[in-house]
């Protein structure tokens, strides 16, 4: 996060409140290690950074849904960012059929990143529909 004007002014950091050191980092390096297919420095960081990847979007989901409504800007840049992780699931399963590969740690990251997705696909998706600005619901 840039910490100079402009950007700083609009950064509220009493919305931005997930704790990510906790709910993130520790089991993504938990995950890395169990998950490793040989217990290499390379092949544990490699493993790691696949679980966090498939996490990161997390703190964004989160203030956008305390935020609730939520800017074009924004909002298309989720949605992108989703499709191409969606359409990367169809990628692997080309590759699964046309060259027999398989990466079991890669997939199951993918599609936990783009289960965390669905949700805010939804409601993307019915205000790109009816032309009106995305308002997640909030939990109340």
């Amino acid at each position: 996060m840039r910490m100079k004007p402009p950007i700083s002014s609009t950064y509220e950091r009493e919305n931005d409140s997930f704790q990510y050191e906790l709910y993130v980092l520790g089991p993504c390096l938990l995950l890395g290690l169990i998950c490793t297919e040989e217990y290499t420095i390379s092949d544990i960081l490699w493993s790691s950074s696949i679980w966090l990847e498939s996490v990161a979007i997390l703190p964004q989901l989160v203030l956008l849904q305390k935020a609730r409504e939520v800017e074009n800007l924004t909002s298309d840049f989720v949605g992108c960012m989703g499709a191409y992780r969606a359409f990367y699931i169809l990628n692997w399963i080309f590759r699964y059929f046309a060259e027999d590969y398989v990466n079991w740690v890669g997939w199951i990251g993918g599609v936990v990143q783009t289960g965390l997705y669905c949700d805010f696909f939804y409601y993307y998706a019915r205000s790109k529909w009816y032309g009106s600005k995305l308002v997640l619901p909030g939990a109340e």
